[in-house]
């Protein structure tokens, strides 16, 4: 696995936590939901541009197996 993808994944998971936590508990801060929201946003962020940057990889290894 790549470490972008790593790191996304891991983005997207504790943004995840975060707002879990902060839905499941009753005197947290705002801000918990606001950071939370923000974390996920931003790995989600990050995984679509490594997916439009790696979406035609699969393309070139098929022309180069044709030759």
């Amino acid at each position: 696995m790549n470490n972008s993808q790593v790191i996304n994944t891991t983005l997207i998971v504790l943004g995840g936590a975060l707002l879990l936590y902060s839905i499941s508990v009753e005197d947290v801060s705002p801000y918990f939901k606001i950071i939370g929201l923000i974390i996920i946003m931003l790995g989600l962020y990050r995984a679509t541009n490594y997916w439009v940057a790696t979406k035609d990889d699969h393309k070139d290894e098929n022309e180069n197996d044709k030759q």
